[in-house]
């Protein structure tokens, strides 16, 4: 059996949902122990990357961006760590990353002040957002989009955001996805929405 390539990046994923009856100290021991696990894994050449994705561990204050590279650090014993990725939600129900974003700071901004690649999850909110896309909203966001499209466009142009994770059940979705995104929302229009929004 011929072996496989390297993997690009691993995720560990949502350590903060893991941690339940530990203390802040504890939790980051765990997150430590995962990163030394994942160093020995990158310097074997089995891994390129690694990274955390989280839902609420930044947002809750379980750990900072700031803390993950330290972790990562001491994972690594020298400044030379494999840490590359940080995924977390942004979409327009969890909108706080796109105002730090704006106002130059948060974890995005930390991140790719860091050199890390930036995804954000959860666009569409599992699909909730969508009953919230008004025809109104949508017009506001950029007319002639559809509802998914209009979302997508708001959460891929945050600032310090590389990468936005969705998926699409036809090829059509996907082109009108793809399309959206192809031509961001400046970070003027980024703020008079979330202004907008903020008002109602």
């Amino acid at each position: 059996m011929a072996a496989l390539g390297r993997v690009d990046l691993v995720f560990v994923h949502n350590p903060e949902h893991h941690g339940h009856g530990l203390d802040r100290a504890a939790l980051h021991r765990r997150v430590r122990e995962a990163f030394t696990a994942l160093e020995e894994l990158a310097h074997t050449r089995r891994i390129r990357g690694y990274g955390v994705a989280t839902w609420s561990g930044l947002t809750s204050g379980t750990f900072s961006v700031p803390e993950l590279l330290a972790l990562a650090r001491q994972a690594a014993g020298s400044a030379e760590h494999h840490f590359t990725g940080l995924q977390m939600p942004v979409s327009l129900i969890m909108d706080a990353p796109i105002t730090e974003a704006l106002n130059g700071g948060g974890p995005l901004v930390q991140a790719k002040d860091a050199g890390l690649i930036t995804f954000g999850s959860a666009p569409l909110h599992g699909g909730e957002l969508l009953d919230a896309m008004t025809p109104e909203l949508v017009n506001l966001i950029r007319p002639g989009l559809s509802a998914a499209a209009a979302a997508l466009l708001t959460a891929g142009s945050c600032p310090g955001l590389d990468v936005v994770l969705t998926s699409a059940s036809t090829r059509e979705h996907w082109d009108d996805a793809a399309n959206a995104l192809a031509a961001p929302l400046t970070a003027q229009d980024l703020r008079k929405l979330s202004d907008e929004l903020a008002c109602e």
